[in-house]
């Protein structure tokens, strides 16, 4: 898709909070995207953003090896807010001074005063906590900025240039510790850069399935369906433009939770009247995992098999000139894009493979963040059970039984984890807790059953709470909710006799088992 015609830039720095900025810009209706802090001021004029939104980064604005921005951006007359490390790069570029400071460095929640003369901070309350995390702070404001917040320890906690719309603050706004930021980025995007929040996910799929039918033309696509949210959304937007000139795979390794093949293939078959191959390949699957126990290696089988099955299915079908994927923002973003750290390489992220015989790869939510993913899919009439499933590894419940892979356990996994999933849905939880599975742990311990001795297996329940993923904390569950499961689970799923719960954060431990 190009460009939207009202656009942020957020230019990265390496700060660890780059996509949660803007996350919180599109919250406001307004379109953003993240671009390297190495743009040039001429491609930033050639794009035509309303605003420029520095983020922070672990770097310090002083150091000449540290991530710079080109200076002539300062004369564009776009307005301009800086973030921690932005903040100080914007006064060192323009003239001011940053120090390294030993003591009373601040970190965590602070309390600022703010000058509600400001225009950041029109309609705030004149004090309030904040998420501060810095060694460094502004000492000397550049000529023309004045200081509009303070906090105990850092005298210029915000700045200001409103001649020119340039603003700086020393503390977060984007992270919920920070009580009002939200309305400070309001304050910089509506007032500041006169952005009138058109950003709306019912005109982005209307644009987008008119873009995409411009675009196709005449031609055939091919789309790998896994019936995850963001396979299905982009399958759905394409097949809402061209109809059956769209084919979707859909290769069922037999490693998905209960009754879950049977539902996508439903949903887009009979509802949505897709063009749907469902291929069965869970004998193959097992074959091929026979005796192996390690997850890595499990993930390897997986993957590479699930690419043996799609070709093969593929080359029955005759020549295919465009290839959907369902990568979406985020992807792009970890895969590279801008000063931050490369957090995972993505198989969908980087260009057409060679060799594949597609002319190009389709990629309708590459500008999207999985919430938006979301709105999109009910937009389209994805209905919501299947818009709100949960996270669920390519691999499947492959990496959530520990050791090999029999189909006698995968059914104990399945049945186990039905029975989480409709307990959490009776209370009320499942749209409460972010994620949330059972474990075949591998671990057989005694118990007593009837009047006899019983030697059988223990599953594991995991449940978390998190806004991104990074970090999570165990979900505190009703006492009642835990017993109704597992008594269930003891009742109704043979060869298990002990239930635990996982109370562990992430860090030390990650969400998934493997």
């Amino acid at each position: 898709m190009e460009i939207k015609n009202e656009s942020v830039l957020v230019m990265d720095f390496g700060g660890q909070y780059t996509q949660l900025i803007a996350r919180r810009v599109r919250e406001c209706n307004v379109y953003c995207e993240i671009k390297p802090c190495h743009i040039t001021a001429a491609e930033i004029k050639e794009k035509g953003y309303k605003g420029i939104i520095f983020t922070g980064g672990p770097n310090s604005a002083y150091d000449e090896n540290g991530p710079k921005c080109d200076p002539a951006l300062f004369e564009l007359g776009i307005p301009v807010l800086g973030i921690c490390y932005g903040a100080q790069l914007m006064a060192e570029t323009l003239g001011g001074k940053v120090i390294g400071i030993e003591d009373n460095r601040e970190y965590g929640k602070t309390e600022i005063e703010v000058n509600p003369s400001s225009l950041l901070f029109h309609n705030a309350k004149p004090a309030a906590v904040c998420w501060m995390s810095h060694t460094d702070r502004i000492e000397e404001l550049p000529h023309g900025f004045k200081t509009t917040a303070i906090s105990k320890d850092c005298p210029i906690a915000a700045m200001e240039d409103i001649k020119r719309n340039f603003f700086g603050v020393q503390f977060h706004p984007e992270v919920e510790h920070t009580e009002e930021g939200q309305l400070y980025l309001r304050n910089f995007l509506y007032n500041a850069c006169g952005c009138t929040a058109d950003w709306k996910m019912d005109s982005f799929v209307a644009d987008t399935i008119a873009h995409l039918k411009e675009k196709i033309g005449d031609k055939k696509v091919l789309c790998a369906l896994s019936g995850g949210v963001d396979s299905s959304v982009a399958a759905l937007m394409v097949h809402k433009a061209v109809g059956k000139q769209l084919t979707c795979i859909f290769v069922d390794h037999g490693l998905l939770r209960k009754d879950e093949g049977d539902q996508v293939e439903k949903v887009f078959k009979e509802q949505f009247d897709m063009n749907l191959i469902r291929v069965n390949a869970q004998e193959r699957f097992l074959a091929k995992l026979a005796g192996v126990s390690d997850p890595e290696t499990k993930r390897k089988i997986i993957g590479e098999e699930f690419i043996r099955v799609f070709e093969e299915e593929s080359q029955k079908l005759g020549k295919m000139e465009y290839l959907c994927q369902g990568t979406i923002y985020p992807d792009v973003v970890e895969s590279g894009v801008g000063a931050s750290a490369v957090i995972k390489s993505h198989h969908n992220v980087g260009g057409l493979p060679e060799n594949v015989g597609f002319e190009e790869i389709i990629e309708p939510l590459r500008d999207l963040f999985k919430d938006e993913v979301r709105k999109a899919g009910l937009e389209l009439g994805i209905p919501e059970f299947l818009v709100f499933r949960q996270p669920f590894p390519g691999p499947g419940l492959a990496i959530r039984i520990m050791g090999d892979i029999t189909e006698g356990k995968l059914e104990i996994l399945k049945d186990a984890d039905a029975i989480m999933r409709e307990e959490f849905a009776k209370n009320g939880l499942d749209r409460q807790v972010n994620q949330y599975f059972a474990v075949l742990t591998g671990i057989k311990s005694v118990g007593v059953m009837g009047d006899g001795r019983t030697y059988d297996n223990t599953i594991a329940l995991r449940a978390v709470t998190t806004s991104d993923f990074m970090t999570a904390d165990w979900a505190r569950v009703p006492y009642d909710v835990l017993e109704k499961i597992s008594n269930r689970i003891i009742n109704e799923v043979k060869n298990v006799n002990r239930i635990v719960y996982d109370i562990t954060s992430k860090p030390p431990a990650t969400v998934e088992w493997e």
